[in-house]
């Protein structure tokens, strides 16, 4: 019988340490990682119809990683690095949060699509974790504190193309066509439209699509056609250009082309007569092209590592990695804080440091998330992209 009672005692005391130990290790958001590495996740698109937007991300994340660890890591500490798929999905994107949370993650770069990531910064800010996106650029993806991005928001993108369009005589009559169902697209056709007309530029016809009809551009070309438009806005992203594009070589309509980030892409698409492209502008913050050392030495190593070359996408993802390293230096947190603490140092730090990047120089962050730098405008020539110098 004391047997007994000895043995139920020595069970309820290893349940009890078993539940303690169990709370001990919570990795929400009061709690730190009890190790000696700083855990950043990513996510983003690796599959579906986005893919090469997340792939790239995932490879420029990897490459940045590799690179700050062999340096020494974030002051003296290791960076541990996971990714998922989101497959360009807010549910599954919350659920690649979920899955990040448990394995212990304390700064999200991510995620890269604009819709998923006004999900995914719902808890985020609950949380009060760090969050920043490399690519989404929607004003919501980053609409509370602990958000920043690297990236142009979808307004500045629509300001930053009338204006250059504008400042260089690009066009006297321009037509846009713009995805309606789509917040990158409609956000940056937004305010292109309202800085066209403030910038005295016409525009002739304005044509949308939605999901569930973006095949068939026939009608949207037509109008722009006949309306005489030299120039057609596209804020939309590559895959529906290329057909757009073909489609209006077909109908022999052959205006100048202008979009923004989301033609990145376009030359690599399978299948894609590139010859159709040529002329097409848009506004980036990268081009593998360009001739200076940090770009040439990213775009060798990009290659060697991954076998292709780097998009915009991959040089905001590493951009990314070192802001957070500066910033994680500035205040200089160590992985053993809490992820709100480290949380409420980024916030602050982040707004304290200046980065020249792949991406733009002397790159600065205000307390709204949004990024301070001159956008590039490409062009293609040849099937290449080449930088397009304003006049």
């Amino acid at each position: 019988m004391k047997m007994l009672k000895k043995t139920a005692s020595l069970m309820l005391a290893s349940a009890l340490m078993v539940s303690l130990a169990a709370c001990g290790s919570d990795s929400g958001s009061s709690g730190s990682s009890g190790s000696d590495t700083f855990k950043i996740g990513g996510i983003g698109p690796t599959t579906g119809d986005n893919a090469i937007y997340g792939t790239a991300v995932e490879n420029g994340i990897q490459l940045a990683v590799d690179e700050i660890n062999a340096d020494g890591g974030i002051n003296g500490y290791q960076i541990e690095y996971q990714f998922e798929d989101d497959q360009s999905d807010s549910e599954k994107s919350v659920n690649a949060y979920n899955t990040l949370k448990d394995w212990g993650m304390q700064m999200l770069v991510g995620t890269v699509t604009s819709t998923p990531c006004t999900a995914v910064v719902e808890e985020t800010h609950a949380d009060n974790m760090f969050q920043l996106t490399p690519s989404a650029t929607a004003v919501e993806s980053i609409q509370y504190d602990n958000a920043f991005r690297m990236c142009f928001s979808d307004p500045s993108q629509g300001s930053a193309s009338a204006d250059y369009i504008a400042e260089n005589g690009l066009a006297s009559k321009i037509a846009v066509i713009y995805n309606s169902s789509d917040t990158y697209s409609s956000g940056i056709y937004q305010t292109f439209v309202t800085e066209a007309q403030a910038k005295g530029l016409e525009i002739v016809a304005t044509e949308a699509f939605t999901a569930d009809s973006k095949t068939d551009f026939s009608v949207q070309l037509q109008k722009a056609k006949d309306a005489g438009a030299d120039l057609v806005f596209l804020p939309i992203y590559y895959q529906e250009a290329s057909l757009i594009l073909a489609q209006a070589n077909n109908m022999d309509f052959a205006p100048a082309w202008f979009g923004c980030d989301g033609m990145d892409g376009l030359l690599a698409l399978e299948g894609f007569d590139t010859s159709l492209a040529e002329g097409l502008m848009f506004l980036t913050p990268f081009t593998a092209d360009a001739e200076d050392e940090a770009t040439q030495t990213f775009v060798a190593d990009y290659k060697e590592n991954f076998g292709e070359t780097p998009n915009q996408f991959a040089a905001d993802a590493y951009d990314c990695l070192y802001s957070i390293k500066a910033a994680a230096e500035q205040a200089d947190i160590t992985p053993e804080m809490s992820i709100s603490d480290i949380s409420d140092a980024m916030k602050t730090a982040m707004t304290e440091i200046t980065i020249d990047g792949l991406t733009g120089k002397q790159i600065t962050w205000g307390e709204d998330g949004e990024p301070s730098k001159d956008p590039t405008v490409v062009v293609v020539e040849g099937g290449k992209y080449a930088v397009l110098q304003a006049e």
